[in-house]
């Protein structure tokens, strides 16, 4: 059917750049939601009042994320190739793009942890530490689990970021549908291919959209 409604489409080619798509994102988002995490919490933790009150801590990290944050994500891709070669040993292909979306969308999520954490309940943290809890019981059985929909809501916003990400990677080599939809429909000016696959990273985006807010209500008990 999609064959006849798109003959100059190679359907293969077409197929195997939605997989890779896919692939690009969800390892992105495993990596960026570890080191996303790890950086709100050392945000949340090192913070005025926090647990690990430290100013220094605080200022390094905090400086992490707002540099990265703020270096577009194209760029950043540029900026990445020595390291990416030295990592990966090549400069394209879905596994050469992993570092820079990590890098790219860790920070941005590692700012909506900090938010949720902000969130949670003082008095129950304070509580935790006046019954003796060690940071790490403290992180794990309150901090985390009392911030869980917020967590996944976060999750998902970044995850919608992430796919645009690939397609922007794809046009610098990574594959994935950005890269089908530039060398095969924007430089052979077939544009029913680039419609095509817009439409496919539209579908993928309310799929994770709609997976993101499923998870969110179950996890909210309010």
């Amino acid at each position: 059917m999609m064959a006849e409604l798109f003959p100059n489409i190679q359907m293969e080619d077409f197929w195997v750049a939605t997989y890779e798509t896919f692939y690009m994102t969800i390892l992105a988002l495993a990596g960026t939601c570890i080191f996303g995490i790890l950086l709100g919490l050392m945000l949340y933790l090192t913070m005025k009042d926090g647990i690990w009150q430290n100013k220094y801590a605080n200022f390094a990290v905090a400086s992490f994320v707002n540099i990265f944050r703020a270096i577009p994500f194209i760029i950043l891709i540029l900026l990445l190739f020595p390291f990416t070669d030295f990592l990966v040993g090549t400069i394209r292909g879905p596994n050469a793009a992993l570092p820079a979306l990590i890098l790219g969308s860790a920070p941005f999520y590692g700012r909506l942890v900090e938010i949720a954490l902000r969130e949670v309940d003082k008095g129950v943290v304070e509580a935790a530490k006046s019954m003796g809890a060690k940071t790490s019981t403290i992180i794990f059985k309150v901090l985390l689990p009392e911030s869980m929909p917020a967590l996944v809501s976060g999750l998902t916003v970044t995850a919608i970021a992430l796919i645009g990400y690939t397609a922007m990677a794809g046009v610098i080599g990574a594959g994935g549908l950005g890269n089908y939809a530039y060398y095969f429909g924007f430089q052979r000016r077939d544009f029913d291919v680039v419609f095509l696959c817009t439409v496919v990273i539209v579908l993928i985006v309310f799929l994770f959209q709609f997976i993101g807010d499923f998870i969110t209500r179950k996890l909210d008990k309010r």
